[in-house]
């Protein structure tokens, strides 16, 4: 029958703009949420075969889903640990209660920002249970190849404020001019030294001692020296000897112009590197190559130690985290160390708003989501992680009190539908009285 049919479409008619009402209210409730992605209803029709000669109304369906592909403003804030994605792609996490279980499998979820703070086990979580993944960093701060299809390689982000470092010295520049009148007949052959301090594994500080002795010879000038490299970590002792030529030519005088191992150590001459090794390991110490006067000369004049320089620190104990637009999470040290700990990488999936809604502002994985992808923050289709900061809520208050008005007046229509078939109903049966 047409009038109950238009009666039915009446009554799907406020239940669906019922739907509609409800994701207003929880878009304006949460303008304020970090990180909330805004909801809407898509209404489609809904059609019902009709008899011939008649119309038979079928109504409305209404299907709700997030806005997920869109994304916020962001808000500075004073944490280091705040993050957002600026751009696609979204921070891999899981449930605190997953990680306490221990049960070996954490449940992937998703999201686009997150306030985070270690607690007191040092767990980088949210407070409202997210604990953040990412990969793990060896000692060097390198990122062994991970698996991008699968959480095998994630693991709970943990820092412990407690923690010490030590970095150990690998790299010297050593530049000094000697004076190219100690190679000359008649010299003394006094030695020229300079001390360079560097650090050993447990970051103590050595002292690596090297020796410039000048060639007297008996006429004229020899402009060659031997280098002695003493190691205070290995009691005094040498640990590698080198003989040092130098130009005396026109437009390269006083560069070097070739180097000699004599013993422990090795030079290249393209990188103008000694290569030597003390007990903490080996130390490359940069001298020049053939041909340049960049750190180590020959020129009449005083003997000048300049440009020194070495890599490392002492121990030094944790003092705070943060992360760059490379997913990368870096500690900081109060030596002045700093290190790359984590890796945080962002997940991608064909159809962001196909993803399942949870609590938290986070999302998981459907099937019309597609399935994911692990990126390096800043590759292939994802953007960027940005630290101090929290991406803001995409509600439009405006645009929502807007729709509100005009959801209201469509209920108030419907209603009105219902009304008018009541009414004409009520004639019908006075009409059989």
């Amino acid at each position: 029958m047409t009038i109950s049919s238009s009666l039915n479409a009446g009554v799907t008619g406020l239940n669906v703009n019922a739907s509609k009402l409800a994701t207003i209210a929880d878009n304006i409730a949460n303008s304020k949420t970090y990180g909330y992605k805004r909801a809407d209803v898509d209404f489609s029709s809904l059609a019902l075969t009709s008899r011939e000669g008649s119309y038979t109304a079928g109504g409305v369906r209404a299907s709700a889903f997030r806005q997920v592909s869109s994304s916020g403003s962001l808000a500075s804030t004073t944490n280091p640990l705040d993050i957002a994605v600026s751009g696609a792609g979204m921070l891999p996490v899981t449930t605190v209660s997953a990680v306490d279980n221990n049960s070996g499998t954490l449940p992937l979820q998703m999201v686009t920002t997150g306030s985070f703070q270690p607690d007191s086990d040092g767990l980088v979580r949210t407070a409202s249970g997210l604990a953040l993944l990412g990969w793990p960093a060896d000692l060097n701060g390198d990122i062994a190849p991970q698996p991008r299809d699968s959480v095998t390689g994630l693991e709970p982000v943990t820092v412990l404020f407690n923690q010490f470092a030590a970095n150990r010295t690998t790299d010297i520049v050593m530049g000094a001019n000697l004076p190219a009148t100690a190679t000359q007949a008649g010299s003394s052959g006094a030695p020229y030294q300079i001390d360079i301090e560097y650090y050993d594994n447990l970051g103590a500080p050595q002292n690596l001692e090297a020796v410039f002795t000048p060639s007297v010879p008996g006429a004229g000038s020899s402009n060659l020296w031997n280098l002695v490299l003493n190691d205070s970590d290995s009691g005094g002792a040498t640990v590698a000897e080198f003989d040092i030529q130098f130009d005396a030519s026109a437009g390269t005088g006083g560069s070097i112009l070739s180097v000699t191992p004599v013993s422990g150590g090795t030079y290249t001459a393209g990188t103008g590197i000694l290569d030597i090794n003390v007990n903490a390991g080996p130390i490359a110490i940069e001298i020049g190559s053939p041909g340049t006067s960049s750190h180590l000369t020959q020129l009449s004049g005083s003997f000048s130690p300049t440009g020194v320089s070495r890599n490392g620190s002492q121990t030094g104990s944790l003092t705070g985290v943060e992360i760059d637009e490379n997913g990368m999470m870096i500690a900081l040290y109060d030596s002045g160390y700093s290190r790359v700990i984590y890796q945080i990488p962002l997940a991608a999936v064909a159809n962001p708003n196909g993803l399942e809604w949870k609590d938290n502002q986070s999302f998981g994985i459907t099937p019309d989501s597609g399935p994911f992808y692990l990126w390096d923050a800043g590759d292939g289709p994802t953007g960027t992680t940005t630290g101090y900061a929290r991406e803001e809520s995409t509600t439009d208050i405006a645009g929502e009190l807007t729709q509100l008005i005009q959801t209201q007046r469509a209920y108030s229509s419907n209603a009105k539908i219902i009304q008018t078939v009541d009414e004409m109903l009520q004639e019908t049966t006075n009409i059989k009285r």
